[in-house]
């Protein structure tokens, strides 16, 4: 080692100020709340792009209808409005339970994700019952490529509600047990995520499957 390489710094005080402006600048990993949640939304993503097939698929298929009823013979939007209603107004009292959770209330947290399941649940109701009715016609997922398309992907949609309805049940039981632990909110956040993504999705599955296909 040189003397120079010694003498770094020690005579020049502005390489000192930069030393020290590098070393304050380094200010250790990201809280776990951050890495959490940057880690789900990469899961989330990857939940995106297998929808992005489903959507990609029933655009090509959704003219396939094998001489049977299409979008506009089957499509009953006022039931698919009322879904869809339903479906928002979770998403906001699901916005409501994490503003109570970052106030550590529980009582305002148990009430929002009541209200948040109930209309979970109501949502599911009428989705099942939007396809006892299509079997009934005679309009199941095997009369044509059509279908099969369509009962996948709204179908998909639907088994994400019901896992987030078997989720959201268990973090009401545990913030009530437990309370409101770091990481337990974690789990609060990641199902937050979750649920107004399901809420995006549903947005696009209304306009492109139930909107254009009553159109056409």
């Amino acid at each position: 080692m040189t003397e120079a390489t010694l003498s770094y710094g020690q005579d020049d005080p502005h390489q000192l100020r930069g030393l020290d402006s590098v070393g304050a600048s380094h200010e250790g990993p990201a809280p776990k709340r951050i890495v959490v949640g940057y880690g789900f939304w990469i899961f989330l993503l990857s939940d995106i792009v297998m929808f992005a097939c489903f959507f990609a698929s029933y655009a090509v298929l959704s003219g396939a209808t094998a001489g049977g009823p299409g979008g506009a013979q089957l499509f009953d939007l006022r039931n698919v409005a009322i879904e869809t209603g339903c479906l928002l107004l979770s998403s906001f009292a699901c916005g409501m339970a994490s503003v109570a959770a970052a106030v550590r209330s529980q009582r305002w947290f148990q009430l929002a994700m009541a209200v948040t399941g109930l209309l979970g649940l109501a949502f599911l109701v009428l989705e099942l019952r939007e396809f006892a009715g299509l079997v009934a016609q005679g309009a199941g997922p095997t009369r044509s490529a059509f279908l099969s398309a369509f009962f996948t992907l709204v179908g998909c949609h639907g088994l994400h509600v019901t896992m987030g309805l078997l989720w959201l049940l268990t973090m009401m039981a545990q913030v009530f047990a437990k309370g409101f632990r770091d990481d337990i909110c974690r789990r609060l956040l990641c199902f937050s995520l979750f649920w107004h993504a399901l809420d995006i999705i549903w947005v696009a599955i209304f306009s492109m499957v139930y909107l254009l296909g009553s159109a056409t």
